[in-house]
């Protein structure tokens, strides 16, 4: 039994509901939470629609600073935009899968109360750290643009995609240079992510590492590189670059700049908290996910 469960008083509830259905399952598990007598912070938007009363609409600041755990409906892009302005207030998450793959939102829908009672009344859990990235732009020797990633920090061109030349440096040493569409910068939890589906490594949760994997390089010679995950690595664009360029925070964040940029990366100072349920094995979620699963 994990104690944490004691200190839940106030529940925040968030996610952006695609459909009437996943609308109506933030209604029952806030109805739910409430009779059970928790007090139950909804994020504003989904709170409107829903027409909750106003004691109940919160942004996700406001949950951040007052909620002691977080319930994220939806899949894990949902899961990827509250962590990610969650993180900072070091709160526990947990997700009820609405999506499609479903690697960081653990409670399947069909059995989220019972599963959630085994959370909130009998503590049946434990909690995951997961460290996210945190990217930096910087222009005549100062930072102008950041922002953190929790799967991956993403170089490429800003708008039509083409070949770009740069060189990369790890921790202020010379690594490699590279012509390609670009290079994804993953965490371990974005291994099964956008890395994977470029020919990335998967890497465990638990790994202290970051994986450089190149975007349709132009040499067969180019392959994926884990570094240890407290490098800091930058990226320098040769100056034959001409068209804007673009760093991608989980393919919801942008920030532009131009090759005369340098692009720092390196590990966040905040982590995600990831709440699991006790049974929860990442190796059964990954082979489910992935189809490994074979009956010989």
């Amino acid at each position: 039994m994990n104690e944490l469960h004691n200190s839940f008083k106030i529940i925040g509830l968030a996610g952006k509901p695609r459909n009437d259905v996943n609308l109506q399952m933030h209604k029952n598990v806030y109805h739910w939470l409430t009779e059970r007598g928790y007090q139950v912070l909804v994020e504003k938007e989904v709170a409107e629609k829903l027409e909750l009363p106003e004691h109940a609409l919160a942004t996700l600041e406001q949950i951040g600073q007052s909620a002691q755990l977080v319930i994220v409906i939806g899949g894990d892009g949902n899961m990827l935009g509250r962590a990610r302005i969650l993180a900072k207030y070091n709160i526990p998450l947990i997700g009820i899968n609405r999506g499609n793959l479903g690697f960081l939102t653990d409670i399947d829908p069909k059995n989220a109360y019972a599963q959630l009672e085994a959370c909130l009344e009998r503590g049946e859990f434990f909690v995951e750290e997961r460290f996210l990235l945190e990217a930096q732009i910087e222009r005549n020797g100062e930072i102008v643009a950041k922002g953190n990633a929790i799967n991956e920090a993403v170089i490429h061109p800003a708008k039509i995609a083409h070949m770009i030349d740069f060189h990369v440096y790890i921790n202020d040493k010379f690594a490699f240079s590279q012509r390609s569409d670009g290079l994804i910068v993953s965490t371990p939890t974005g291994s099964t992510a956008y890395s994977l589906s470029a020919g990335g490594p998967i890497l465990t949760p638990n790994l202290n590492a970051i994986a450089l994997v190149p975007m349709f390089p132009h040499t067969l010679s180019s392959r994926p590189l884990v570094i240890d995950g407290d490098s800091k690595i930058s990226i320098r664009f040769a100056e034959h670059n001409t068209s804007q360029l673009e760093v991608g925070c989980d393919s919801q964040i942008a920030l532009d700049f131009s090759p005369d940029d340098v692009v720092h990366i390196e590990k966040s100072e905040h982590k995600l908290r990831l709440l699991h349920l006790k049974n929860y094995n990442y190796y059964n979620v990954l082979s489910t996910k992935l189809g490994w699963l074979k009956n010989f």
